[in-house]
Formats: structure tokens, sequence, C-alpha cells
């Protein structure tokens, strides 16, 4: 029995050292525990933005392809998701004592997480007539993201560039007409341009702690199924999806503590920083309304769940990182 114990004590300390991120077991001693905790906050936030994002339908509002030229359409979307924000506390801060990442526990308070973004269509292939419909059209798919640059005292957000263009193809199924729904399945490709958040706090006599997230790129890839039906003044739409997110950052650490008569000294740092991804692939469900009090002008509204995917931290969230997340989007389409 007592062997038993030895050996599932092993066992447990053996994964919890693979779930360790190897950068941070390279880290300098006093800063492994930050950056696993740094790490793992990382691969629990990226998916959610991710998720922001990757939004529902490719086109809101929309199930079918457009139908060929001169057929277009443009609008601006912005989407919300019900995300989780780890609750930081003295029981749950890095240990800068320890020579190893230690676990914690860390709760989550509802935060929600929004993106706005430009998508847009331009049919190029109506299609092959089938009766009194059409098969096989074919639309481009094009998405416009823009992180702003922003420098306070606390935090500064520098991207590369501000805006980052995305694209996709959606190849209709059946074409939408006076009888027949419009069904199509489409792939897009969003993601945001290469950025650096820096974060500064200081805590009573000690130095200015900094927490850099160098070069984040996000990127993320979405698979749908859609459906659609135009009521005259109204519409529905409805899809599922696969999304893939894929998320790599570079962490720098810098901490400062008072250590016996010494005040203000910098214990450990991180620089020039250590590699993190987070890699996730999720379900997306979704369901459109839309109203179009003027021709050619829609208002849309969305509401959708992400669920699925495995993410694997040292540190545990009450709310479990793979957890379903609801979202919700409103969006103005302009199209002909």
């Amino acid at each position: 029995m007592k062997r038993l114990g030895v050996a599932a004590a092993l066992l447990a300390f053996a994964s919890a050292a693979q779930a360790q991120d190897a950068s941070c077991l390279a880290a300098p001693a006093n800063v492994r525990d930050a950056c696993q905790k740094a790490s793992d906050i990382f691969k629990y936030l990226a998916p959610q933005l991710g998720a922001t994002i990757a939004g529902g339908n490719s086109i809101m509002g929309s199930g079918g392809v457009l139908g060929g030229l001169p057929h277009w359409t443009i609008g601006v979307r912005a989407t919300a998701i019900s995300g989780g924000m780890p609750e930081f506390t003295t029981a749950n801060a890095p240990d800068a004592l320890s020579t190893s990442a230690k676990a914690s526990a860390y709760t989550t308070k509802v935060l929600p997480i929004a993106f706005p973004a430009v998508d847009g269509a331009i049919g190029v292939y109506g299609g092959i007539p089938l009766g009194l419909t059409k098969i096989g059209g074919v639309d481009i798919l094009a998405n416009v993201a823009y992180v702003p640059t922003v420098s306070t005292s606390a935090i500064s957000i520098v991207p590369d560039k501000n805006i980052q263009i995305g694209y996709g193809l959606r190849i209709g199924l059946l074409q939408e007409g006076l009888t027949s729904p419009g069904i199509a399945v489409s792939v897009i490709q969003r993601g945001l341009p290469t950025t650096t958040i820096t974060s500064k706090s200081t805590s009573g006599s000690t130095g200015t702690d900094t927490l850099q997230i160098k070069d984040l790129d996000l990127k993320t890839t979405s698979v749908r199924l859609t459906i659609s039906k135009s009521l005259v003044l109204f519409g529905v739409a409805a899809g599922v999806g696969v999304d893939k997110y894929k998320a790599s950052t570079a962490i720098n650490v810098a901490l400062y503590r008072n250590v016996g008569p010494l005040l203000n000294q910098r214990i450990g740092s991180s620089a020039p920083g250590f590699a993190v991804k987070s890699d996730m692939t999720r379900t997306n469900v979704f369901l459109d309304a839309y109203f179009s009090p003027i021709p050619l002008f829609k208002i849309v509204g969305e509401v959708g769940m992400v669920t699925g995917g495995t993410l694997t931290t040292v540190n545990t969230f009450d709310k479990l990182p793979a957890a379903s997340r609801p979202y919700g989007a409103v969006g103005l389409r302009l199209g002909f």
C-alpha cells in the first residue's frame, strides 16, 4: 500500500513536470514560478480573445453566397464573449524564493471581452444553374482588425501596425431563392497585428514590477457550414463550425522586493523573455437575425457558443480553460 502511495506521488509529480513549459524550466530560478503563472494565464486568456476575433458567422446575417459579380457586401461588427479574468491575491502571487513552479488556484470573475472588426465579401462566381437555384457559387471574404497604439503610466500597447487584414473563401452548396434557403461552407483566417503589451505596477515600498507580453501573434482559422433564409424585411441565419486559435508571445517579467535591510532589490528577471504558445480547437454554433428597414441595409444580431478543446496548465482555475463560453455580436451591413 505504501509503495502504491509513493508510485502515485511520483506519477503526480511527473505529470506536473510535463505540464510545465520548457522555457520556464530554463528560466532563472527565482522567476520560474512567475514565468509559469504568466504562461498559464496567457494560455487561459488567449482562446477567449481568439473567440471574439473569430466571432460566429463569416458574414453576419447570411448563409449562402452572394450570387457572383457585381454582388458585394461590407459591414462592421462588434463581438463580445463572456470571458473570465483571473483574480490576483497574495495567495497566488509569484514566489520569487522558490526555484520551481508552484501550483496556485485562481478564482475568476466574469469580464466581457469585446472586439470590433470590419468584414466584407464580393461574389466572383454565380454558380451552376440547378432548377430554380444554383450550386457552386464562390465569394471572396475579407476582414480588417484594428488595434490602437496606447501609452499610459500603467500600460502601453504597441502594435507593429494598427491594421491586420484577414481573408477567406465561401462556396455555395445551394443558392437562396424564393423557396430555397441559402447554404454554404466557408473558411476564413483572422488575426491581430503583432503587438507588444507592457504593464507596470508598484506595490508599497518595493520597486516597479513589470510584465511584458512581447510580439503577441494571434491567428484564428474558422470553418463554417451556414444556412439562411430571407423573409423580406427580416431574415435568419444559423451555422456550426470549428475554430483553431494559435497564439504565441515572449513574456518578460521583472520582480522587485525588499530583502532584509535592502529596499527595492531586483530579485528576478526573465529578460530577454521566455516563449509561450497557446493552441486550441473549439466547436462554434451560432444564430443570426436581421432587420432590413431600407433596401440594401441590414441591422444584424448574433448569439453563439464556443465549446470543447483541451488545455493543460500547472496552475488551476475555478472555471476550466475549456469551459463553454457564450458570446453575442451586433453589426451593420450594406450590400447588393
